[in-house]
């Protein structure tokens, strides 16, 4: 762990190749796992405000849990999650060509809103955690679906946090980027 203002970030954030590689999971981290995606509660009114603009681009069903459940919901460990279809997929997901994608991020790339997706999918697989003296943690979370993002990082060369520049700078800064780059530069410097 390294010390980056009130950040406490996981090594293997910078030292970990991980690229994505959605042609071959077919976006699965949006089906998979035991909850919705993390929220931070001011995006649950963003999720909100917006519905109008992405929901044209979600499934009935999708639609469907968030007339029953709302735009967030609490999981069985207390946090703010997207809601699920069926205990699998996120509300918020479509399917295109068998991949799974992100309804939210396909109206922000198609210009109809400035609002890209929830922070904790734009950081995955970076995972943060906030404690009660202000300090935030930024893990790495591991998770076997990702394989290919593992193998694709590899052999490109890609540590994950450079896969995620947007979305650090978005949640964090770019001054804190920059930060990122020079610790991975004092660790290789140090591994020579």
């Amino acid at each position: 762990m390294i010390e980056i203002d009130d950040k406490i970030v996981s090594v293997d954030i910078l030292t970990t190749d991980f690229l994505c590689d959605v042609a071959h999971c077919k976006g699965i981290c949006c089906v998979e796992g035991n909850a919705g995606a993390p929220l931070e509660m001011d995006e649950m009114e963003v999720l909100e405000e917006l519905y109008p603009i992405y929901e044209k681009y979600m499934t009935p069903e999708g639609r469907e849990a968030i007339e029953r459940d709302g735009f967030a919901v609490v999981d069985i460990d207390g946090d703010l999650t997207t809601p699920l279809v069926n205990d699998a997929e996120c509300a918020y997901s479509y399917n295109e060509n068998g991949v799974t994608l992100c309804a939210i991020e396909k109206a922000y790339l198609a210009g109809e809103c400035s609002w890209r997706k929830p922070i904790s999918c734009h950081l995955y697989p970076i995972r943060v955690a906030k404690f009660s003296n202000g300090t935030y943690g930024l893990n790495f979370h591991r998770w076997n679906v990702c394989a290919s993002a593992f193998e694709c990082g590899r052999k490109m060369g890609v540590p994950a946090y450079k896969m995620l520049k947007e979305a650090i700078t978005r949640a964090f800064g770019a001054e804190f980027y920059e930060a990122l780059e020079a610790a991975e530069q004092h660790i290789k410097s140090h591994k020579e």
